[in-house]
């Protein structure tokens, strides 16, 4: 993705549900850069993976191994799908904007995007009885009558 017409790298950590954990803009795609990633989104978990799924980068074996050592490090390809999933989408959203202005920014956007996509993906669950057009509606009315 383009900030600020600089290419950054996004990384985007999710459950076995779904659900965003976290979603960091980095300049770089280094061994910095992952072990920053991994090491942040271990602490907002509140269980320790057996699986981690990513794509193939060469960075992230090493940074695994020192990290989640026990933990199942999945390259298949396919398996990130659920991650890749709503590039379309974000960036359907994002060229009308003309972009974004800050990495704070971007992470705040697409951190967002997802969090208002994944009622619609059936990701959570909630109004999952409901049509995929108007599940956001009706995870929201079920979000108000809960608070």
């Amino acid at each position: 993705m383009k900030v600020t017409g600089v290419w950054r790298y996004v990384y985007r950590a999710i459950d076995q549900h779904g659900q965003v954990i976290d979603v960091p803009v980095s300049a770089r795609r280094d061994a910095v850069a992952a072990r920053r990633f991994f090491t942040y989104t271990l602490k907002a978990l509140k269980t320790i993976p057996v699986e981690v799924v990513t794509d193939a980068a060469a960075v992230y074996p090493a940074v695994l191994a020192d990290l989640l050592p026990a933990a199942w490090h999945h390259v298949e390809q396919y398996a990130n799908n659920p991650i890749e999933a709503d590039h379309r989408r974000l960036k359907h959203r994002l060229r009308p904007m003309h972009g974004l202005q800050t990495d704070r920014t971007a992470q705040t956007m697409i951190a967002g995007h997802a969090i208002i996509q994944n009622p619609r993906r059936g990701h959570y669950e909630i109004a999952t009885g409901t049509p995929p057009r108007l599940r956001l509606v009706a995870a929201f009315t079920e979000l108000a009558t809960a608070i």
